[in-house]
């Protein structure tokens, strides 16, 4: 299997430019269009694919994402990894500003948002016990070292619906469950990711102290986008980084790769023609006539 990576960059990461070989492409779904159009990128004769989650000028809202088409874009195009770059608050004490996680746990607590794949006439549960990849969290890793950045390996992910942020009392009680950053999209994103069979990992960029840390402003929007900001620069010589070896990285017996296996409920004799139709395009294993 040909390895394809892409990233999906969140708040103050909208697009990437200091490529050469540049190509945008706009990509129907079943499920409508990506957020934005999605950046093709030839690095030594490698394809690699950019896709910003919120829009270019951020106009969509976490609620409002179509994280279906964002994901079955991207598997449209062969996509076997992507890594989200995402702004969050911190819930640790030792989790300052500028610092990077590479999450491996998610609490999700969103409710207002399509989460699934299969929501008519197929059933599946795939297993998120471990909703990221090793191979991928370790190729980030070496990313991180490589460019000097702060990071802490392994953290969970509290996953809010937003758009407001955490009262003080909600965000005491997300520290009281011994979460590590708290922020509003890597949800369903995963979860779909997962569906589809393609290895996700998350580097989560430490903005803030969300709203529970006395000797610290409450979070504000002006301070999320200007740490991100003075961290783009880095962010970007991560993407680099990832970019030159993932692929050492890269476990093809990645339960990822094959989660639908052991998902699919329904009796394959129930499967009908339009579920197929859409189906195909997240798992040609599977759904393909």
């Amino acid at each position: 299997m040909k390895n394809k990576l892409a990233f999906i960059g969140g708040s103050g990461l909208y697009e990437i430019n200091d490529f050469d070989n540049i190509e945008k492409l706009k990509i129907e779904t079943p499920w409508g269009y990506s957020s934005e159009d999605i950046i093709k990128i030839i690095i030594n004769e490698k394809e690699l694919f950019f896709l910003s989650r919120h829009g270019k000028d951020h106009k969509i809202s976490p609620t409002n994402i179509n994280y279906r088409a964002n994901i079955c874009a991207l598997k449209m195009l062969g996509v076997t990894d992507i890594i989200s770059i995402s702004a969050v608050g911190s819930l640790k004490e030792d989790l300052f500003p500028k610092t990077f996680v590479i999450v491996d746990q998610y609490i999700d607590l969103t409710n207002q948002r399509k989460k699934t794949f299969f929501d008519n006439n197929i059933v599946a549960h795939v297993s998120m016990a471990h909703p990221t990849s090793k191979g991928l969290m370790n190729a980030c890793e070496n990313a991180l070292k490589a460019t000097g950045t702060p990071y802490q390996k392994g953290g969970t992910y509290v996953v809010m619906e937003g758009p407001q942020f955490s009262s003080k009392a909600e965000s005491q009680m997300y520290r009281s469950w011994n979460a590590d950053v708290i922020g509003m999209t890597n949800m369903p994103e995963a979860k779909l990711a997962r569906e589809a069979e393609i290895r996700y990992a998350s580097i989560a960029m430490v903005t803030d102290f969300d709203c529970w840390h006395d000797e610290y402003d409450n979070v504000s929007v002006k301070q999320v986008i200007d740490t991100f900001k003075s961290n783009t620069v880095n962010a970007k010589n991560v993407i680099k980084n990832v970019v030159k070896k993932f692929e050492d990285f890269c476990d093809p017996n990645d339960p990822a790769l094959t989660s639908l296996d052991a998902a699919i409920i329904t009796n394959h004799d129930c499967f009908n023609t339009k579920d197929l139709e859409k189906l195909k395009h997240i798992s040609t294993r599977f759904f393909s006539k």
